[in-house]
């Protein structure tokens, strides 16, 4: 197992760090590395920006318009692209539907849904979650009945992250109650303008609507926006889940905002404890050792072999890594964590006061949004038990 760059992979990953720097936004890189809020534009003009390169689907082959990447170029990629400050792709598009529509979707289907996602052009949302049905996913309700030449669907989804800017939705529906709960269920792709759907922000504490209710009333959906067969799309969302548990470790922004946490503990003058130092070393450690392990996964799938399936634990690590450094970022600021302030945010300014590189960053909401991390995505005691029967059977 090598797990040094080569030249060759040294040179590609400067090539991107020359193209980021030139064409990433100053003003998005700026917000990114202060934590302000990014706005629908700002999110959108970055995919747009990787689209017409031709690298929002970077992770796609060549036969579906990527540039065809090995698991190397790409981790260079989105590591080169979270260090100089680049907003967190979208994934709902790009990196979770669109495997699956390359996977198990008819050629009539990724003529039609690859190129606007490919382009960032259109805003693509997940519907997996519903009240009562998040862990247990294959205990869902919402339904879809077939009718003519459509699909008739009623219920709801809940925590639909970013819903309120969704154009089309990737959805599970229930299509038949006969034998286990996973074997009734489809994999429909809908469109959100369709009549019947209602969308409900949910506000949360730091006073963003990052999450949402999705209503589907007698919403009728053709039957050609089913992917696959019928009743086979829980086989569906496990390959797309695998692509989402891998997403959420997300190393790259880890070791982005541990560079984040120092200077937060330097500014407020608590980077010389040597208690609170020694617990951004260990946090330093736990980040050096995640990604060893994805170097390990790279390295194997460069020299053919076949890795262990570690999605779950790349999925614990990184998502209890999220939640350290949130925590300590807070601790580190004390009350200069709270203060949280849209106006002040919106128009740049962090204050003229000691902690002013956090006076308005939202520390303390940041903190209490990422406990979620370790239960959406499976949550981690699910993924435990996964990892537990794949090595001990």
């Amino acid at each position: 197992m090598d797990l040094a760059f080569t030249p060759e992979e040294q040179t590609f990953r400067k090539e991107i760090r020359t193209w980021v720097k030139a064409n990433l936004p100053a003003e998005i890189s700026n917000k990114v590395h202060n934590a302000m809020r990014l706005s629908r534009d700002d999110m959108q003009n970055w995919a747009k920006i990787l689209g017409k390169k031709g690298w929002l689907g970077w992770g796609w082959p060549e036969q579906f318009g990527g540039p065809g990447w090995n698991a190397i170029q790409k981790h260079l990629f989105e590591e080169e692209c979270a260090l100089a400050g680049a907003p967190r792709v979208i994934p709902f598009g790009p990196v979770m539907v669109a495997p699956v529509i390359m996977a198990f979707g008819s050629a009539e289907q990724q003529k039609r849904f690859l190129p606007g996602i490919a382009s960032g052009e259109v805003w693509w949302s997940q519907g997996y979650s519903e009240p009562g049905s998040g862990s247990d996913l294959a205990s869902l309700k919402t339904r879809a009945e077939r009718v003519g030449d459509h699909y008739v669907v009623n219920g709801q989804k809940t925590w639909t992250t970013l819903g309120q800017y969704g154009e089309w939705i990737f959805c599970l529906v229930r299509t038949s109650n006969e034998g286990k709960p996973q074997t009734g269920i489809s994999f429909l792709l809908i469109d959100m303008k369709t009549p019947g759907i209602t969308v409900r922000p949910i506000k949360l504490l730091d006073g963003e609507c990052e999450v949402n209710e999705v209503w589907f009333d007698n919403v009728q959906v053709p039957l050609e926006n089913l992917i696959g067969e019928e009743n086979k799309g829980w086989n569906y969302a496990k390959h797309l889940l695998a692509h989402e548990r891998t997403n959420i470790a997300d190393v790259n922004r880890a070791k982005r905002e541990l560079e984040r946490l120092k200077r937060i503990a330097k500014t407020e003058g608590v980077y010389d404890d040597m208690r609170f130092r020694d617990e951004i070393a260990k946090l330093e450690v736990d980040i050096v050792a995640l990604e060893m392990l994805v170097l390990r996964v790279l390295s194997a799938e460069k020299s053919g072999k076949n890795s262990l399936d570690i999605a779950g634990l790349l999925k614990i690590k990184g998502s209890e890594i999220q939640q350290r450094y949130s925590e300590l970022m807070m601790l580190a600021a004390g009350p200069f964590s709270l203060p949280f302030i849209f106006e002040a945010m919106d128009a740049g300014w962090q204050g003229d006061f000691p902690g002013a590189e956090v006076g308005n960053a939202p520390l303390a909401a940041n903190y209490f949004n990422l406990r979620k991390t370790t239960i959406y995505g499976g949550s981690n005691e699910v993924q435990r038990n996964i990892v537990a029967q794949t090595v001990l059977g």
